[in-house]
């Protein structure tokens, strides 16, 4: 039971750090708040947000693995496959944002130029999509939890 409550709340706090650097980058990712310091800055928060990403994962499969409902009972519901469906969706996405990031990086680095507002805009669009994906997946998780699929 003790194992049980510490799996969750290792997950519950990868999630919420997940959500709040998440957060952060589309907070950041504006062209109208665009500067040097805002693109290292974006660098750093979507590193962070990748660490979390994969601890999110990593307690989940624990929780699978190790929790008190057993591994069976989880990846025999189909709402478990819905919420790595959108996770895995989400981690994808993420790409092509951490790739402009360190892009932007790279290049205000050489020659001081910061990105296009065409660049951030398209950017910025990536980011709010995977929150708002990300906004949903507790709600399968809600539904997971009570024995639902």
């Amino acid at each position: 039971m003790t194992l049980e409550a510490i799996l969750a709340y290792l997950h519950i706090l990868a999630i919420l750090t997940m959500v709040v650097f998440l957060s952060s980058e589309a907070a950041l990712c504006r062209m109208e708040w665009m500067n040097a310091k805002v693109v290292e800055r974006l660098a750093r928060v979507d590193m962070v947000y990748g660490i979390a990403a994969v601890t999110v994962l990593a307690t989940g499969i624990a929780r699978t693995v190790w929790g008190i409902k057993g591994s069976a009972w989880y990846w025999t519901n189909p709402l478990l496959h819905v919420k790595l469906t959108l996770f895995v969706i989400v981690g994808v996405m993420s790409i092509f944002p951490t790739i402009s990031y360190l892009r932007w990086r790279r290049r205000l680095r050489a020659d001081g130029t910061l990105p296009a507002e065409a660049e951030v805009r398209k950017t910025r669009r990536l980011v709010m999509i995977q929150a708002h994906l990300v906004a949903l997946i507790p709600l399968f998780a809600v539904f997971l939890a009570r024995g639902f699929g």
